[in-house]
């Protein structure tokens, strides 16, 4: 205080307490003297001290007792001007400091007097208020006496006395606590660790305290006592106390001096431990309050609450909770869950108003919301108290709805009519009528379903200024205005928003930079999808993490109770500023939740502002589905379900438009009121401000737009932007002027928001385009199966968007063009127009657009571009390909000659186009092909050339229009002369583009891929465009083929020296052979149908009526064609490496064609191989009779007329050209002089020759109809190449050529002909004659067998491989050749007009074929090969198919000619045999001519009836001849003859002997069919063999011994069968034929004694003589036959046995008789 210690000032104190002091005792001269003394010695003292000491006014202090004691004195005399006159004098010394402890001890002990005696009260409280407040000295018991005094002044009956003293009290409590913070501040540097003090005792120690501190702690402890109504500790002497001022003394410490609390330990614990169950139990009457219940039923009466105590309590709550939040977590949770409560409609009004009021405060309060949200929702068991408040607030708005504020029991919700309480002169009834319609000024309010409900203005923004929480004067409860709580809650909503999101976006702002500075990551945390949040969180530090998490917290605990509560108010508010604010606070949330990545919630408040925008009721799906979802999570705001409610119908709004519902069936109409348009507008600056957070909710603010705009009525225009539509296009739109006005006005922010999407991140851009994409397919879905106006908004969108991001068109094109393809699809005509309009307007923006770098340095972009203008051509729908080609005649003359790298995509384009896209099509893009062909090839990168060709060649196969087609092949043509004439340019371009891409193809270590590599790139050029005619030369229709054949054949001859030489190699392997191969696969599969007439009246000829014959003249002409080729460019092919190659395969298309199933391309291929043999080698020999003359063209002419063209080129490769004619000017062709490759060749033409005459005379598999079977010319002329083809061959020619070959013969001879043709090929049955093929077949045997007969050696032994083959067709005459399984008719049979297959007559064929086996046996018997590989045999195993046969075969001749035969081999071939005896080489042959002689002689065929005696007789002279052939030329020779074999003929003669006659023969003619002279020569060689007179060799008794042998066994066989059947006959007589057999039997027997008696003993075995022994028994059987025939046989025959009785000779000893 350096004004009162100052020198002057302290003179003055001086003198002034002189003064006093002189004042004093003049007053109390009189009445009171010893005041006046002590005053007169205070003088003095006064004096003394001021002389003696220099610092006067410490000196002062000291000794201030005594300073003061006269004053003191001088109050005690109750006199009110000299108490005065003390107290403040008193005042004055205590102003300057200089009373010191003692004294103010005093002091205060005599203002407690004046206090009692009622005393210049007002003076009183002054003095205290001096002394407590100018120093600290009093403390302790002083200060509690003087703070009691004050107090007790506050309750005395004087008004001022009262309100000062109240105002004093204040002030000192005040200054007890400013000591503490002094003292704190003094101490703070020195700090003694408090001792903590453990335990819970209930009073916490105050020892540790410093002196003020003490004193504050008692006084605040008192105060909670005195509250609670207790007694004081501390402050002794209190009279009387009331509550409310209690409490609003602790509402101010707690409000002023937060810090001594947080600081000291002990004040902590006061709060914790007194005030807080304090104000907990001072709340339980309104706790246990309900309003309305009826008092009656409980026992104890409920208190009811006090509003004073009530309000207080809420202000205490306030500063607790703002101010000790962090030491009262759990007081505090309990603090908010009551305030929660007071706000339930059950509570009195002036309750929850003050409630209300309350957590406004705390609402301003942000940072306090928060550590809520941190300490309790973030908790795992806690309350969720934040949410709860926001709950409480939305259900406390709802509850002010539905429960009418003049306590109406209830109001049903439809009830549609305004309340009867209500202040309803403002309330509209129609909504049609405006609010200024009855001349009432109109009250901003909400109204919902009846409740109105004003809305006052309470507060400023963002302060909570409370009007009823500060009525402290107030003993009874305020009446509420009507609007009051409803606008408190109302701001309460917009402020927590307000400051939530005002702080949030602060702390993401400063942790954006944050994080940006320090990892200088992009990506930023308010990213707006959730996923991103992950990668970008790892980079960000722990702390940032914490904070995300409260915040999305926050905004989790609040966004269901806000977005009920505020569409609620949404929708009930009838005042613009309202309804502003509260859009205002759904958008701040929406974009909050978007930067927080929370996508339900942002979509939720999103929804509710696009609900908000469109008609009450609108179905639109989208919103719909969102409030399902976010409904079904019904939101349980204490314990009561609160539910989204649905917009009430009957709004008083101002209707501003009437417009259709965007809908697939739209019902009637609907209207949009202001309210809906200032909805949109909200829409649409929460888009142009936030876009980057929407994310996918741009989905929701789209599709709501969208709809707006359909019914605002607003269409697209160039470029996309939307312009009010004509009235004549929505009749049903009806707009009142005030939307008029609007409608620019919103159409340019539409445009703007869009335009603003250039500033997007590319993220929130996507998300955009998605969005815009999938309203389109909407709509697009919408639009299906109707051709109604659709909604163009998305499209047009599209295209504003992209147009306006063009300088960053590469990330948003894909799926912008993409999603525009897809629209250019749909079906209805509106939508895919503008599809197209938009996506051409992109392309054509995008290319004249200034791109950095330029396009033409940046060849992917235009790439891009155009690649969209490509995929239109998937389109098939002819308006888009219009739209599409359109667009190409505009770029190419706008940009034909920059197009450079675009040049593919847009001849792509125009080759797009398909046959059946209409002719109108075909013809535009025509039109641009012959634009490009005419004017663009110099100016195109040659590589595009190839495309050209390409393109052109596609028009040539469009089928609509067939001069389209012709055209194109000249266009073709056209170009091959472009290339001939700039041939040289082009090739170098062409070769240093090769050079670049081969470059590249290495550094990816990949192969050049490009067609017909490695040829060089101009010859590829070439090649590609002979491939298209090759193409072409295969379309459906005839003239094309026709044409482009001519073609390809001409730019060959013409141009084709300008190919190197290696290309020929291409040209004829993948250009000719390929097109060979599709002519081939298209002529095999091509269709038999009867074309009726070629178009118009045209008539087809036969040849030609049907696809398969018109491809057969294809075929022709092709092969044809390549022949020719063949021929006159041999001097070029023939150096090629692989021209054996190449000739097997022309050779195979030759051979194919000769395959193919009809006859006109069989015979032409037929002849182009005979054709090409030309080539091979000039015809050398004279005897070529099947090659036509014909073909020997004159080759130099046409060498010399193709190369005439070719002098623009120098062709240096092989020779000069000039050389080349004159080599060829020789008369003679030229020939080849390489003999081996022209043996290779010729073997090659072997091989084609065996395949085709294999394959053609292959039977097929199955047979029916249809089975072409190859034409006798076909077939003979095949025949006919090989005798002159083998003399080419035959050094080479091998026993396996051999076998091929005859399986061609056989297979060719076995062929059936049609019967239709067989009249002009067969002969008539009767004539003997062969068919030129058999012919044919013939003499290519006898070729080949003259061959042999001079040849070497080695050929000889093909000699039985000929034999094999004749024989095998000898066998014809018996068996017919079998085709497959193809029924052939015989030919007699055979109707001539009926399409069957005829055998031809086999038997003079087959006869004339063993005639030339027996004279090539003849011949060769005795060859070594003949000899070896069993000729005789075979030939005998043949011969006997038709003698086993007999009188079986078909023809009676055959069986003749076949006995002559063998009698004419064996004749020569038994010797040979003989020969060969030892060798065994005829070992197998014996049992087969003794089969074949059984097989003969004893036929199983029977004579046919009609035969004469005479030719019977005739027939058993031959088998006579046989049995005499027997008897000369084999048994004689028996010991050269196998065992067995003669064994089987001694069984053989046996059985002709015995028994041969045949069952059929009638009785009469049986003697003579008996074949008795043929029995009889058999028994008489059998018997000359059994007993030859002399035995010449051992052999020869071995024959005889057989014979006889055989001929007893027969005969004891017959014996017992005839007994057997006689016994079993009974009395039948036996058949005849067994009675002629028995008597036979008994006559040989006879004879054979008769003969064994005559022969000399030694000749006849003991063996025999017992077998003949051994027959007696059995002929003694017989005698009781019945037969007397038999009876004289058997007497003749039993007669001789008398000489083999003899008597019995002696037994044998010892080996003697």
């Amino acid at each position: 205080m350096a004004g009162t210690s100052s020198p002057e000032a302290v003179k003055k104190l001086l003198e002034n307490m002189q003064g006093d002091l002189r004042s004093l005792s003049l007053e109390c001269r009189k009445k009171f003297p010893p005041v006046k003394e002590a005053a007169e010695s205070g003088i003095i003292k006064v004096k003394t001290i001021a002389a003696r000491n220099s610092d006067i006014l410490a000196a002062l202090k000291e000794n201030s007792s005594e300073v003061v004691q006269p004053f003191l004195m001088g109050c005690g005399t109750k006199e009110p001007k000299i108490t005065q006159l003390c107290l403040a004098a008193i005042q004055r010394l205590m102003s300057h400091e200089v009373v010191s402890e003692a004294a103010a001890g005093n002091i205060i002990n005599m203002l407690w007097q004046l206090m009692e005696n009622s005393l210049e009260e007002l003076k009183l409280l002054q003095t205290v208020l001096v002394l407590l407040t100018t120093n600290t000295v009093v403390h302790d018991e002083a200060l509690s006496k003087a703070i009691v005094l004050c107090f007790r002044l506050h309750f005395t009956k004087d008004n001022i006395t009262n309100n000062t003293a109240a105002a004093t009290v204040r002030q000192v409590v005040t200054v007890v606590f400013e000591r503490v913070v002094a003292e704190d501040e003094r101490y703070k540097d020195t700090i003694d660790q408090p001792i903590t003090v453990q335990g819970n005792s209930n009073r916490r120690s105050v020892s540790t305290l410093k002196p003020c501190a003490k004193d504050a702690y008692m006084l605040f402890q008192d105060l909670c006592q005195l509250v609670n109504a207790d007694a004081p500790y501390w402050l002794v002497g209190m009279t009387e106390m009331t509550r409310t001022f209690g409490l609003e003394l602790l509402e101010s410490v707690l409000n002023d001096f937060p810090q001594v609390f947080l600081q000291h330990q002990e004040f902590s614990f006061l709060l914790k431990e007194r005030v807080c169950p304090l104000v907990i139990k001072l709340f339980s009457p309104n706790i246990k309050f309900r309003q309305g219940s009826s008092t009656s039923s409980s026992p104890a009466p409920v208190e009811k609450p006090y509003f004073p105590i009530c309000m207080r309590l809420l202000r205490v709550v306030s500063v607790l909770i703002k101010q000790f939040y962090s030491l009262l977590v759990t007081e505090c949770e309990i603090f908010l869950s009551l305030l929660v409560k007071f706000l339930d409609a059950d509570k009195p009004q002036w309750l929850r108003a003050v409630a209300v009021e309350s957590i406004h405060r705390l609402c301003v309060q942000p940072q306090l919301l928060r550590s809520f949200c941190q300490s309790y929702d973030m908790k795992q068991h806690s309350t969720k108290v934040f949410r709860d408040i926001v709950n409480a607030l939305g259900s406390f708005i709802q509850s002010l709805f539905l429960v009418p504020s003049t306590g109406n029991t209830s109001v049903t919700p439809n009830q549609t009519g305004s309340n009867a309480s209500g202040n309803t002169g403002a309330a509209q009834t129609n909504p049609g009528v405006l609010g200024m319609g009855g001349g009432a000024t109109v009250l901003p309010a909400f109204e919902y379903r009846g409740t109105w409900i004003p809305i006052l203005n309470v507060t400023v923004q963002g302060s909570a200024k409370a009007t009823y929480l500060e009525m402290l004067d107030k003993v009874e409860p305020p009446t509420i205005p009507e609007g009051y709580a409803m606008s408190v809650a109302f701001h309460c909503l917009l402020d927590l928003v307000r400051g939530i999101t005002t702080m949030i976006e602060g702390e993401l702002g400063e942790a954006e930079t944050v994080s940006q500075t320090s990892t200088e990551t992009t990506s930023l945390p308010a990213q707006s999808s959730e996923q991103q949040d992950l990668q970008s969180v790892s980079d960000q530090s722990e702390k940032e993490l914490v904070s995300r998490a409260v915040w999305e917290e926050m905004v989790n605990a609040c966004w269901c109770g806000l977005l009920a509560a505020l569409s609620l108010l949404l929708d009930a508010s009838t005042d613009e500023a309202a309804t502003e604010n509260i859009l205002k606070a759904e958008l701040t949330m929406a974009a909050l939740c978007g930067k927080l990545g929370l996508v339900t919630s942002r979509d939720a408040f999103i929804t509710a502002i696009c609900k908000g925008s469109l008609p009450p009721h609108y179905a639109l799906t989208v919103l719909n589905s969102t409030t399902a979802a976010l409904s079904s999570k019904s939101y349980s705001i204490q314990g009561q379900n609160v539910q989204m409610i649905s917009p009430s119908s009957e709004s008083h709004q101002q209707v501003v438009a009437v417009g259709q519902p965007l809908a697939l069936q739209p019902q009637g109409t609907v209207m949009l009121t202001s309210k809906n348009i200032q909805c949109m507008r909200t829409l649409l600056n929460l888009a142009h401000c936030h876009g980057a957070v929407l994310g996918t909710s741009w989905q929701l603010v789209l599709a709501t737009l969208q709809h707006l705009v359909w019914i605002l009525g607003l269409k697209p225009g160039v470029g996309g932007a939307l312009k009010p539509g004509r009235a004549a296009e929505g009749p049903s739109t009806v707009l009142t002027t005030a939307v008029m006005t609007d409608l620019p006005v919103i159409s340019n922010i539409l445009s703007r928001l869009f335009e603003s999407s250039q500033y997007l991140d590319d993220v929130s851009l996507h998300h955009l385009i998605n969005a815009l994409c999938s309203l389109s397919l909407e709509a697009m879905d919408m639009a299906y199966g109707n051709n109604k106006e659709p909604s163009l908004f998305a499209v047009a969108k599209l295209l504003e968007t992209g147009l306006v991001n063009m300088h960053r068109i590469e990330i948003l094109w894909r799926p912008l063009t993409g999603h525009l393809l897809e629209v250019c699809q749909h079906p209805n005509s509106r939508m895919r127009e503008w599809g197209a309009e938009a996506l051409t307007s992109l392309i054509k923006a995008g290319l004249t657009f200034s791109h950095d770098p330029p396009l033409s340095q940046n060849q992917r972009l235009q790439l891009l571009l155009l690649n969209p203008l490509k995929e239109l051509s998937n389109i098939s729908h002819p308006d888009i390909r219009i739209k599409q080609l359109e667009c190409v005649l505009q770029i190419l003359q706008s940009q034909g000659d920059s197009l450079g790298p675009g040049w593919p995509l847009v001849l792509g384009v125009m080759g797009a186009i398909r046959s059946d896209q209409g002719e109108s099509l075909i013809r535009t893009a025509f039109q641009c092909l012959q634009l490009v062909v005419t004017d663009f090839l110099p100016t195109m990168p040659c590589t595009c050339l190839q495309i050209v060709v390409e393109v052109a060649g596609s028009f040539g196969l469009h089928n609509q229009e067939l001069n389209i087609s012709l055209t194109s092949i000249g266009l073709l043509w056209n170009i091959s002369d472009y290339f001939f004439q700039r041939g040289e340019i082009i090739e170098k371009e062409l070769n240093k583009e090769e050079a670049v891409l081969q470059k590249q193809a290495e550094e990816k270590g990949v192969m050049l891929n490009r067609p017909f590599h490695p040829a060089p790139p101009f010859d590829c050029l070439w090649l590609c465009l002979y491939a298209k005619l090759g193409e072409l030369c295969v379309d459906p229709r005839p003239a094309v083929r026709k044409s482009a054949g001519q073609t390809l054949f001409s730019t060959i001859g013409a141009h084709g020296t300008l190919l190197q030489h290696s290309t020929w190699h291409t040209v004829i392997w993948k250009v000719l052979f390929h097109l060979l191969d599709r002519v081939r696969e298209a002529s095999t599969t091509a269709d038999k149908e009867k074309i009726e007439s070629g178009g118009g009246n045209i008539l087809i000829h036969h040849s030609r009526d049907t696809a398969e014959k018109q491809w057969a003249e294809t075929w022709v002409l092709t092969l044809a064609g390549v022949a020719r080729i063949f021929n006159t460019r041999r001097y070029l092919l023939q150096p090629l490496g692989d021209f054996s190659q190449a000739w097997d395969v022309l050779l195979d298309h030759i051979q194919s064609a000769a395959l193919s199933k009809n006859n006109e391309v069989s015979l032409a291929a037929l002849k182009s191989f005979q054709e090409i043999l030309q080539i091979v080698s000039p015809a050398r020999d004279s005897e070529k009779p099947e090659t036509p003359p014909a073909i020997n063209v004159s080759v130099p002419v046409v060498v010399g007329t193709t190369t005439a063209t070719s002098l623009g080129r120098s062709f240096m490769r092989t020779d000069s050209i000039g050389e080349r004619i004159g080599r060829y000017n020789g008369s003679e062709p030229p020939v080849i002089t390489d003999e081996i490759e022209d043996l290779n060749l010729w073997w090659a033409a072997w091989n084609s020759w065996y395949r085709i005459g294999s394959e053609s005379t292959r039977p097929p598999i199955t047979c029916d109809k249809l089975t072409f079977i190859p034409s006798q010319p076909f077939l003979t002329a095949l025949i006919q190449i090989f005798p002159a083809l083998y003399q080419h061959i035959k050094t080479g020619f091998s026993m396996d050529d051999l076998q091929k070959l005859g399986v061609i013969l056989h297979g060719a001879v076995s062929v059936p002909i049609s019967s239709d043709a067989s009249p002009f090929i067969l002969p008539s049955y009767t004539e003997a004659v062969l068919t030129s093929l058999q012919e044919a077949v013939l003499t290519a045997l006898d070729v080949l067998q003259k061959a042999i007969c001079v040849g070497s050696e080695s050929m000889q032994i093909m000699y039985p491989a000929i034999f094999d083959q004749l024989l095998a067709f000898v066998e014809f005459s018996c068996k017919p050749p079998q085709y497959g399984q193809l029924e052939t008719k015989h030919i007699a049979n055979a109707k001539y007009n009926q399409a069957e297959w005829v055998a031809l007559n086999y038997v003079p064929f087959a006869e004339r074929s063993l005639e030339v086996v027996v004279d090539l046996y003849q011949k060769t018997a005795c060859h070594k090969a003949v000899v070896t590989e069993k000729v005789l045999q075979n030939i005998i195993k043949t011969l006997r198919i038709p003698l086993s046969l007999k009188y079986s075969c078909p023809s009676e001749s055959t069986w003749k000619l076949a006995v002559s035969a063998l009698l004419k081999v064996l004749s020569i071939g038994l010797p040979v045999a003989r020969q060969h005896a030892s060798s065994g080489k005829f070992d197998s042959m014996w049992p087969e001519l003794a089969n074949t002689f059984e097989d003969f002689l004893f036929t199983k065929s029977t004579p046919p009836d009609n035969l004469s005696i005479q030719e019977f007789q005739k027939n058993e002279s031959i088998d006579v001849e046989v049995v005499q052939l027997i008897s000369t030329e084999i048994l004689p020779y028996a010991n050269f003859i196998p065992k067995d074999f003669v064994g089987q003929i001694m069984t053989m003669l046996n059985k002709g002997s015995i028994h041969s006659q045949s069952s059929s023969f009638t009785e009469a003619e049986i003697d003579i069919r008996m074949r008795e002279e043929f029995s009889k020569v058999c028994f008489e060689t059998l018997l000359q063999f059994s007993f030859s007179n002399k035995v010449t060799t051992p052999q020869e008794g071995y024959i005889s011994r057989m014979a006889l042998s055989v001929l007893l066994k027969r005969s004891q066989d017959v014996l017992h069968r005839y007994i057997e059947d006689e016994r079993l006959s009974g009395k039948c007589p036996l058949p005849r034929q067994q009675v002629t057999e028995i008597i036979f039997v008994l006559k040989a027997v006879s004879t054979l004694i008769d003969s064994l008696k005559k022969t000399q003993p030694e000749n006849v075995d003991a063996n025999t003589w017992a077998q003949v022994i051994a027959l007696y028994p059995t002929l003694v059987e017989c005698i009781t036959c019945s037969s007397s025939e038999v009876c004289s046989a058997l007497k003749e025959a039993l007669v001789p046995f008398k000489d083999f009785m003899h008597p019995p000779a002696p037994k044998v000893q010892n080996g003697e008789s």
